[in-house]
């Protein structure tokens, strides 16, 4: 018995969870909250502070891991998981989940989080569970073993060890000439994501996004260093559909236009509308992609609402209704499945982006680092929290770190065959 006890600890999201469906229909914000009633099931109000749970795994040697539960900023919209309810996560972890995690292999990771994340009845537990449990025995796994997350990962699922980093994404919250100027600074690889998810972020016929997306090009050239070149990376929150309509062909025109006032940038748009079903939005994004190749815009369509759990992704990828994946980390569920979800992107030839919210917490942050570079994904979210520093710092030194460990144990590994073929020569 690898596990001998399970703690639970209440703790902070990294951000807020918001009722998506109230600030769409025009709430009010008032310095940094929103005026109005929620209209989303489970919201107090409009912005709720982001809550987390952590789960923690005593092993036999009195080590104790950990992995954190949360839901999304977004929670119970495009199909998500309900805002996250801190006292009924607690009880079902320690009913249903704890008396498993005592009886697995903890140090085979797939095996355990099949055993452990197994559905009660016909129910699927929830995601954020599947998510902070899968996050603990991924480094119950890593500590038994003595390798990295990382490691674990490319062993179970027969990868190689990667030589290589992966591309940061930051986001900029509503902060976001000021969170741009950090970006470009610092010279991240993809930005700035600018939050447009109200009418007047995108403006009448989407003038005022537009004209945002210049500034921010325009920007990148006066501050940024000699030849950084970032991808141009926007979430549009569906407003492009809502606000032009849902005809994928005039959405296209949208984009393509969009795409011709920074034509030195590649550019990436996220959620551009919300088609109402996981069916429709395959069909109509498959529509866009079809066109914007056809006529080889320099634009890229990232899928995010309606493509929320593994099998979603699959569906997206083998449809080609997408260029880019965001694997939205909690909405996924368990990490086992964040890592196949990159695996089925590249069999598509459909981008993989490791995503996530702004809403978790340095330790998920940290155990997605793993599985996005382990799995070589096209490129990862800086996070938690909507403050860039904060971010982009726990991503990347982890990134740095990991990659620095990896090379310095292939460095072992060379040296160890070298002798072996030396002592093996003498004999």
């Amino acid at each position: 018995m690898q596990i001998k006890d399970v703690l639970l600890a209440s703790g902070n999201g990294a951000f807020f969870y918001d009722d998506q469906e109230a600030i769409r229909s025009g709430a009010i914000q008032d310095g940094f909250v929103y005026v109005g009633r929620p209209t989303t099931p489970g919201f107090k109000s409009i912005r709720i502070p982001a809550s987390s749970l952590s789960v923690g795994l005593v092993l036999t040697d009195d080590t104790v891991v950990w992995g954190d539960m949360m839901n999304v900023q977004y929670s119970g919209a495009g199909g998500r998981d309900p805002v996250f309810d801190i006292n009924e996560i607690s009880s079902l972890t320690s009913r249903i989940v704890a008396p498993r995690l005592l009886g697995v292999d903890a140090s085979r990771f797939r095996g355990s989080c099949t055993n452990v994340l197994e559905s009660v009845g016909q129910q699927r537990l929830p995601l954020a569970v599947e998510y902070g449990v899968s996050q603990g025995l991924l480094r119950a796994a890593a500590h038994l073993q003595r390798k990295t997350m990382a490691e674990i990962i490319c062993t179970e699922f027969g990868l190689p060890l990667p030589t290589r980093g992966v591309p940061i994404y930051c986001q900029s919250g509503d902060a976001r000439e000021i969170n741009i100027d950090k970006m470009i600074l610092k010279g991240v690889d993809v930005l700035p994501h600018g939050l447009i998810n109200s009418r007047q972020k995108f403006g009448a016929d989407g003038q005022t996004f537009m004209d945002f997306v210049k500034w921010v090009a325009t920007r990148t050239r006066e501050i940024g260093r000699q030849g950084y070149h970032p991808v141009l990376h926007f979430d549009v929150y569906g407003w492009i559909g809502q606000e032009i309509g849902l005809d994928p062909q005039r959405i296209a025109d949208f984009i393509c236009k969009v795409a011709d006032t920074v034509p030195d940038f590649t550019l990436n748009i996220e959620s551009p509308a919300d088609f109402g079903s996981t069916q429709a939005q395959i069909e109509n994004y498959a529509k866009l992609v079809s066109i914007l190749d056809n006529r080889g815009s320099s634009a890229r369509l990232v899928v995010d609402e309606r493509c929320n759990t593994l099998e979603d992704i699959r569906l997206f990828a083998e449809a080609k209704a997408t260029h880019l994946v965001q694997i939205k980390t909690p909405d996924v569920g368990s990490i086992a499945d964040t890592a196949r979800a990159v695996l089925i992107c590249k069999e598509n030839g459909v981008g993989a982006y490791v995503g996530g919210s702004c809403t978790e917490t340095d330790l998920s942050a940290q155990a997605s680092v793993h599985v996005s570079v382990a799995t070589q994904a096209d490129m990862m979210l800086a996070k938690p929290g909507m403050g860039v520093d904060e971010a982009f710092s726990i991503v990347g030194n982890e990134q740095n770190r990991l990659l620095a460990m990896l090379n310095h144990r292939r460095s072992q590994n060379e040296n160890v065959e070298e002798k072996t073929l030396s002592d093996a020569k003498l004999s």
